[in-house]
């Protein structure tokens, strides 16, 4: 593409969102409640090394996790806005026969894994429109993950019992969007946010539903209900290699100072 148009284009982006941003510094924090689905596999190891090996099956259950966040946005031109956002991620399934290499261990017999996909989003954002009808956000965020993998279980002829885990610590690069549309003077809107991996395609987050927006004196409260679909297909992503996916209905609140 001509550098030409790409300088255009960016200006004209900038432009626009520096035309849109807040005319005050401003504050957001809020937290949601989100009952997951759990489901997915993850690779053994194809002997006591850390090659990949097949895929291991295990049922999830549902469980109760939570995401809180905190947005700051100010007037300063060009400079993006910020949001950084606490996810909390846990799944656990069992099985009774496992006979598999993991993190140099050979499980055999019964075995429980735990799969903790916790993660922090660092976001940078720019408000491209801002209105009682339209908003719409768009940015870049690092996806940085704070979890880890364990499988506890039986080894050897004798059934010895022993647990192991990797540490599962990378990032992930990600392109962010945040649209909402709303109807003048009853508070009610729909929203969408999105979450694209950019060097991990197989990541995304996604969440869309609707809300109510009730304005005050001080500050505005939004409450919000959706479904929100977590997505993490990675290979060797901290040693690992996984397709796992947390989905389900959220409800949560948002206020505004």
């Amino acid at each position: 593409m001509n550098k030409t148009l790409v300088a255009t284009a960016l200006f004209g982006l900038l432009s626009v969102s520096s035309a849109q941003a807040a005319t005050v510094m401003g504050f957001k924090v809020g937290g949601d409640i989100w009952n997951t689905d759990a489901s997915g596999t993850f690779n053994a190891d194809s002997n006591a090394g850390n090659a990949t090996g097949p895929a291991q099956n295990y049922d999830y259950g549902s469980k109760t996790q939570g995401s809180v966040w905190l947005a700051i946005e100010h007037p300063i031109p060009l400079v993006p806005n910020l949001k950084i956002r606490e996810n909390r991620l846990e799944a656990s399934g069992s099985k009774d026969s496992s006979d598999f290499y993991y993190n140099q261990v050979n499980f055999t017999g019964a075995s429980t894994v735990y799969n903790d996909l916790s993660n922090t989003d660092f976001v940078l954002y720019y408000e491209i429109l801002d209105n009682d009808l339209v908003a719409l956000d768009l940015g870049a965020a690092y996806k940085q993950m704070h979890g880890s993998l364990r499988v506890d279980g039986f080894t050897g002829s004798g059934l010895t019992g022993t647990a192991t885990q990797r540490d599962i610590d990378s990032g992930v690069v990600m392109a962010y969007g945040s649209a909402q549309v709303g109807v003048p003077g009853l508070g009610l809107f729909a929203f969408a946010d999105v979450m694209l991996g950019l060097d991990e395609s197989g990541v995304h987050d996604y969440s869309a539903g609707l809300g109510w927006q009730f304005d005050g004196v001080a500050l505005d409260t939004l409450v919000r209900v959706g479904y929100r679909d977590f997505n993490f297909d990675v290979n060797g992503f901290s040693d690992t290699t996984q397709d796992m996916q947390f989905k389900g209905a959220f409800a949560g609140v948002e206020l505004i100072f």
